[in-house]
């Protein structure tokens, strides 16, 4: 068999631009293969969200999925859709054949979890059972799911296993399977082993993009009877590939390290971000340090160096090499780059305030002063030029509450913000290795962390031990009972988790940010800002 795999990128809600990208590909290769496939929910977007409960929306979805069948002719097509049937909404595949639409198969297992809501729009399917399509004159019998249906383990109905029973040749997952770091390896294991285990060919076709938050990372593949892997389209952009898979041989799987995993990730998080907004421009804040350099390299790959500004706004406490740091960063990014000192705006503030600030002692309300001048110069800076400013925290920092509302909590969207401060190096120095030179300047790498907001400040955190330390108790809360057996320090365990506890109010209003991990904070973390539960003893 011939099979096309469209590993595509459509926009949410973009149906017009969405349904002409899949009868341009359905145009260009019905005469070469005989199935075309294309991922989940390909003709809305993914997620669509509340859009979802728009009438309207459904309805034109319908519209464009019968234009699009009535552009097929002899070669079967699946594409993911919507359908909406005696009130119930369904996440669906349409199978199409001959100018029109043969059959409907709907996604059976609804995820609930993290940033999946599929419950709260759809219906599961009420049964599983293949579907027939003329292939070279012979009837086939397809196995088509829909992305959780090949996640069946902890549920009852075991999709790969049914379909199988009832005579499918053939197992097709179409799938909006979001990015997080390692999971290909992941989905091949799995889709390996059903592939074993039911000695049937199995084709995985998943979407490519980002839609807000997510990114989705396509490696769309083919396995065959025996569970080896023999076709598997690129990472991290479209691909639309032939594949016979009559001559195709077993390859072996390489995962990009981890480092370039995160980079191209977030370039397309970026990248995709600014295209689908209709934006071109970023404004990056330049202190010198670690966090604003990758923000920034992430933001010259992804836009291109004439589309970033980064601004040094030094104060007084600025230290000389984190303003030649900030510049020798943009002459190797090669994007502009502007001083502005904060210096007389903050006296000016200060003199401003000093009725309210008289009397107290000199502190936070001073520190964080400066940082909200910065924020408001970059804002400035994007609304006159019509950029996006990207924010350049962290995920160690913003669980912790080290940071400042309305100062470096600023930007339209965070970049780095589901990365910890340990990931935060790696990444910058994969970037020096890949490119063979020194783009994130050396004393950017070793100099110890600061925000310069008071004279000699350092961070107070040692972030080799707490920043695996803060993911284990944001993605494994369960397993925090376990850290003191394994050698962690109860007082800074406690301290940890009061901090994240008490730092909720400040990451229910942070830019969105682009998700690489398996939890990151955002739409998949739903805790309570008023929250007094604690597990101290």
């Amino acid at each position: 068999m011939k099979v096309v795999l469209a590993q595509i990128n459509p926009g949410v809600g973009a149906l017009d631009a969405n349904s002409e990208k899949i009868k341009e590909i359905i145009q260009e290769y019905t005469s070469q293969c005989d199935l075309i496939i294309f991922p989940e929910m390909v003709l809305t977007g993914y997620p669509p969200q509340d859009l979802l409960l728009d009438e309207s929306f459904i309805q034109k979805t319908q519209n464009a999925l019968d234009l699009i069948a009535a552009s097929v002719k002899t070669t079967a097509v699946i594409v993911g859709s919507i359908r909406k049937e005696n009130q119930n909404l369904y996440n669906t595949v349409a199978v199409i054949q001959d100018g029109s639409i043969t059959a409907y198969r709907d996604k059976t297992h609804l995820p609930t979890y993290d940033v999946f809501d599929e419950v709260r729009y759809f219906t599961p399917s009420e049964s599983v059972e293949p579907v027939e399509v003329n292939i070279n004159g012979r009837s086939v019998r397809l196995g088509i799911q829909i992305c959780e249906d090949l996640w069946d383990d902890e549920y009852d109905a075991k999709v790969s296993k049914l379909l199988c029973n009832q005579g499918a040749e053939l197992l097709i997952n179409i799938s909006a399977s979001p990015f997080h770091i390692n999971k290909l390896h992941e989905r091949i294991e799995i889709i390996s082993s059903k592939a074993n285990n039911l000695k049937c060919n199995f084709i995985y076709c998943n979407l490519v993009g980002a839609q807000d938050e997510l990114v989705f990372d396509g490696q769309s593949c083919i396995v065959n009877s025996g569970g080896e892997v023999i076709f598997l389209s690129p990472a991290f952009e479209e691909s639309v590939q032939l594949v016979d898979m009559k001559n195709c041989n077993p390859i072996k799987v390489l995962e990009l390290p981890e480092e370039e995993q995160i980079f191209h990730a977030l370039s397309l998080g970026v990248s995709d971000y600014f295209r689908k907004t209709g934006h071109s421009k970023a404004v990056v804040g330049l202190s010198g340090g670690i966090d604003s350099a990758l923000t920034a390299a992430i933001a010259q790959n992804a836009l291109g160096c004439e589309n970033v500004l980064g601004i040094s706004m030094p104060s007084i406490f600025s230290s000389d090499h984190s303003i030649c740091d900030a510049q020798a960063l943009a002459e190797n990014l090669g994007v502009q780059f502007e001083i502005i000192p904060i210096k007389k705006i903050n006296e000016q503030m200060l003199e401003g305030l000093s009725p309210i600030f008289s009397g107290y002692e000199a502190g936070l309300a001073e520190e964080n002063l400066q940082a909200r001048i910065r924020g408001n110069i970059l804002m400035a800076a994007a609304n006159k030029q019509g950029a996006l400013l990207l924010n350049t925290g962290n995920k160690t920092e913003t669980a912790l509450g080290y940071c400042t509302m309305y100062g470096d909590m600023a930007g339209a969207l965070g970049v780095i913000s589901d990365l910890n401060k340990s990931q935060v190096y790696a990444v910058s120095q994969w970037i020096n290795s890949k490119f063979k030179k020194e783009i994130i300047p050396q004393n950017t790498l070793t100099k110890p962390p600061s925000a310069e907001l008071k004279p000699d400040q350092v961070d107070p955190f040692d972030y080799d031990v707490v920043s695996p330390l803060v993911d284990i108790l944001i993605n494994e809360p369960n397993h925090s009972a376990e850290l003191e057996k394994e050698g962690y320090s109860a007082e800074l365990v406690q301290e940890l988790k009061q901090k994240i506890r008490f730092s909720e109010f400040k990451r229910r209003q942070a830019a969105p940010g682009i998700r690489i991990s398996p939890k990151a904070f955002g739409v998949g973390r739903r805790y309570p800002i008023v929250n007094h539960f604690t597990t101290t003893k």
